[in-house]
């Protein structure tokens, strides 16, 4: 009777490793990509941020907040070690570096996909823009592999990790071999978010770059 027992037991166990098995084989990267683009309007967390060099000996570190409200509204803040805030509004992208007391403008469009904000942001920035592939599991996380398709890229790689159908890591390495890692945390899921976050105001006496007649 144990032995019969044991057997049963064994089965069962071999069959729900089966099927948790084949659950966490579906939820790949590209999935739960596609789960994040189809059921997330907003979102809102923290971020740290690091960039490394060859040519640098010590990476940069810096942190901030972002926040994003799909098609194309984003508003990304850099809190340390420098303030920096950029926000697209659904038609342009403002970055407005706080020392400097300048601001660039770009078009949204033309912004898209060379941003980790218009990245996520944007409702298929990544799939017009890049070539997708399932990456490799590391770290807990599910990776989509993101190529480019146009040599004029800024990057020549993107790797995100997804956990709980939510970005947790954006890896970006340019054309100079220089990678930014960022790590999201504290993410909320379609939370709502002020209008006001999504508008930018040209601070007084702040020099603007690009177009100028931008109202």
């Amino acid at each position: 009777m144990q032995k019969l027992l044991r057997s049963a037991a064994l089965r069962s166990l071999v069959i729900a490793q089966a099927f948790i098995g084949s659950t966490w084989a579906a939820a790949s990267g590209l999935d739960q990509l596609h789960s994040f683009l189809n059921d997330t309007k907003t979102a809102k967390g923290t971020f740290k941020q690091s960039v490394a060099s060859k040519t640098r000996p010590a990476p940069q570190n810096s942190t901030g907040t972002f926040a994003f409200l799909r098609p194309g509204k984003f508003r990304w803040t850099y809190d340390k070690p420098f303030e920096q805030l950029i926000v697209g509004d659904g038609t342009r992208v403002w970055v407005y570096d706080r020392d400097l007391n300048q601001v660039v403008v770009r078009k949204l469009d033309v912004a898209l996909g060379a941003t980790p904000a218009a990245l996520l942001a944007g409702d298929n920035a990544l799939e017009k823009n890049f070539t997708l592939l399932a990456g490799a599991t590391a770290d807990g996380l599910q990776f989509v592999d993101a190529t480019p398709k146009s040599a004029e890229s800024q990057f020549t790689r993107v790797r995100i990790g997804f956990r709980d159908n939510l970005p947790r890591r954006m890896e970006l390495t340019d054309a100079f071999g220089q990678i930014t890692t960022l790590d999201f945390t504290s993410i909320e899921r379609n939370p709502a978010l002020a209008p006001s976050l999504f508008r930018f105001d040209v601070p007084q006496g702040a020099d603007v770059v690009g177009d100028a007649g931008v109202k």
